[in-house]
């Protein structure tokens, strides 16, 4: 029986997602306690590889197991797995499921703290201190990222892709959980090794007035940064959904407060070789 689970961690204390020899990773911890609990090595397969220091609200991971074994598998898990992980949901998967090669699309999320003075204890682990910024020109910069590009200017080296162009079906903000925050959202049908923490940076060097429209657009045509932004550290960074084909609607965009680039979809094109591991 193929399990899907759906997992929520905090990403400080993790050296990533994936199995590293000698370091703390995420599915490593889950696949130890998979072992203790089906006797034998059990694969964990992620729908991505979260970066070191990235966090989680809704990644979604599958494991075949032994269907005859009657097991509590979210209880058991949660038992065994550390405090900074935990399984949300832990259900039989559909047939043919595979958490990485049936995604259709992700939403992640990125938080900023737009205060010099300070910044909450509370708070440290989640966001990226940038001070005051023009979110005006953030918007602008944002709304050129939006439908089908190729954004290998946006990516960072280390993985092989087929293609680097995906579709942004949207990007959107809102208030965060203090005065002090910002929550930007960007959801695509799949993205690029550190793409998010790419546009992350580039966005708030727009914020400060030094990157302009004809930039961000001379990135997307010529596929090379030259030196205009630099990643967004990892902090700021959660993964929070993952869709797949049995959802016929994709998340609608947070009303209020928010400011919506583009309430849109992702496209039905899958791409599985992001590594965000955005």
């Amino acid at each position: 029986m193929r399990l899907k689970l759906t997992l929520a961690y905090l990403g400080v204390r993790f050296s990533g997602w994936q199995v590293q020899p000698g370091l703390r990773t995420v599915q490593g911890c889950l696949e130890q306690a998979f072992e203790r609990l089906c006797d034998k090595p059990t694969r964990v397969q992620g729908a991505g590889r979260t970066d070191a220091g990235v966090h989680a609200l809704g990644q979604v991971a599958h494991a075949d197991v032994d269907a005859s074994r009657a097991i509590p598998w979210r209880k058991a898990l949660n038992a065994l797995l550390p405090k900074d992980i935990c399984v949300i949901e832990a259900v039989p998967a559909p047939e043919g499921f595979h958490a990485r090669y049936s995604a259709r699309g992700k939403i992640y999320s990125y938080t900023l703290w737009t205060e010099n003075g300070f910044v909450l204890p509370q708070r440290r682990i989640f966001v990226w201190p940038t001070g005051p910024l023009d979110f005006a020109a953030m918007d602008e910069a944002a709304s050129i990222l939006l439908g089908a590009h190729d954004f290998a200017g946006f990516q960072n080296v280390g993985t092989e892709v087929k293609t680097t162009v995906r579709t942004m079906a949207s990007i959107t903000r809102q208030p965060g959980p203090t005065p002090c925050e910002m929550v930007f959202r960007l959801q695509a049908d799949g993205f690029l090794k550190q793409m998010v923490r790419n546009i992350m940076g580039c966005l708030v060097q727009a914020g400060r007035g030094k990157v302009s429209p004809d930039v961000v657009r001379s990135i997307l045509d010529e596929g090379d940064r030259k030196g205009a932004y630099a990643c967004a550290p990892p902090q700021g960074l959660t993964l929070e959904r993952v869709f797949y084909p049995d959802e016929n609607e994709a998340v609608r965009e947070r009303r209020g407060s928010e400011h919506s680039l583009d309430p849109g979809r992702p496209g039905p094109e899958l791409h599985t070789d992001d590594a965000e591991s955005p």
